[in-house]
């Protein structure tokens, strides 16, 4: 091992090597100073304690960098997760637009496959089959089955159906059931009449058959 001496020279031979200049007097008579201590050490230690000096500094720089190499790494990571973050979120309102623009697409398809009540011919009577089978066709095949349930709970497909107690009338058991006039004069004689105007009393108060459906199972009426 190196002396006290040997050790207290290796800052002249670090400021040598690292290209150190003296800026007055007093660091040139450290440096003399300096020096002469390296020269106090014997000639088969010098090298060694040379050798040890290069080596410090050799590792001061190695952590140096490897400092600045994991904060550009840390940096580097941070803009990544950034970008991926924007890109995904882009991506979700690309997703959801698209999704949008199918319901819509789907929902306008429905709209134009429904036929209007005076497009079916008029009948003596109607079975309940024939009934559904007008309903089908008047509304969006998206809200049937809730529209079919309003009517199961209400009068059964019987578009005769009369309260005994309050006159509600027909498939939807209007009250007064002359209310349905307003779909077309035969409201009393014509189920297909009496499903439009019930079509438009839920789209109207309720926004759809299927809001109509959750307001009547919450409430047992609509």
């Amino acid at each position: 091992m190196a002396s006290a001496t040997a050790v207290t020279a290796v800052g002249s031979v670090v400021g040598v090597a690292s290209g150190s200049v003296a800026q007055n007097n007093n660091d040139a008579e450290a440096t003399a100073a300096d020096t002469t201590l390296l020269a106090d050490i014997p000639a088969g230690q010098q090298a060694q304690v040379q050798t040890a000096s290069l080596t410090q500094q050799a590792d001061a720089q190695a952590i140096a960098a490897d400092a600045s190499a994991k904060k550009d790494a840390e940096a580097a990571a941070r803009k990544a997760a950034a970008d991926t973050a924007v890109a995904k979120k882009a991506a979700a309102e690309q997703a959801a637009k698209e999704a949008k623009e199918r319901a819509e697409a789907k929902a306008a398809a429905s709209r134009d496959d429904v036929r209007d009540s005076s497009s079916f011919p008029t009948q003596s009577s109607y079975s309940v089959a024939q009934i559904q089978a007008m309903a089908r066709q008047m509304v969006a095949s998206g809200q049937f089955q809730c529209f079919s349930n309003i009517v199961d709970h209400e009068s059964s497909w019987n578009y005769h159906a009369v309260n005994a107690s309050s006159g509600a009338y027909g498939l939807f058991q209007a009250l007064p059931g002359s209310k349905m006039s307003s779909a077309g004069a035969d409201w009393q004689t014509n189920p297909a009449t009496q499903i439009k105007w019930g079509l438009n009393y839920m789209n109207s108060r309720y926004g759809s058959p299927c809001e109509a459906w959750s307001f009547w199972q919450a409430n047992h009426w609509y």
